[in-house]
């Protein structure tokens, strides 16, 4: 007998705005090279930053999830989406950068629901945050795939 997912099929398509910026500082670009022992003194240090030609510290490549984390959060806490979060499993990222994160930008990310998956008793959601500064220019692109375990599973 198959079980019910609580997941809304009719999510896919839908759109969560952006919403509060998140100015991006040198304390939490250098915090976060460490986590991920992204060794680049451009991470680290400003005059090394400038000498590739930024204004400021360049954050590691997938420090772009701390934005994205974000706007994902506006779908799993939605009431409508039916995600039990105890139930998730990450199943992949993807980033696509169209430039670096700098410290001193203000990141906002729109998130779009592109698929909603039936996969036995749960269901499979791939999300995409379109990241930008307040002023619109497009920094990165993050997609991201969560299996909801169905129960039982």
């Amino acid at each position: 007998m198959s079980e019910q997912i609580g997941v809304n099929p009719q999510l896919a398509g839908r759109v969560y705005p952006a919403g509060e910026a998140y100015t991006v500082g040198r304390e939490k670009i250098r915090e976060f090279a460490r986590a991920v022992k992204a060794t680049h003194p451009a991470h680290f240090e400003v005059e090394a930053a400038k000498d590739l030609g930024y204004a400021d510290l360049i954050a590691p490549p997938t420090f772009a999830i701390i934005v994205a984390q974000r706007a994902d959060a506006q779908l799993i806490e939605d009431p409508e989406a039916g995600i039990d979060f105890s139930r998730v499993v990450h199943a992949d990222q993807r980033f696509v950068h169209h430039r670096p994160i700098v410290a001193g930008d203000q990141l906002v990310a729109e998130l779009h629901v592109d698929q909603v998956r039936a996969m036995g008793g749960g269901a499979m959601i791939t999300t995409r945050a379109e990241i930008s500064t307040t002023d619109g220019e497009k920094t990165a692109t993050a997609t991201s795939s969560i299996l909801v375990r169905g129960e039982g599973q």
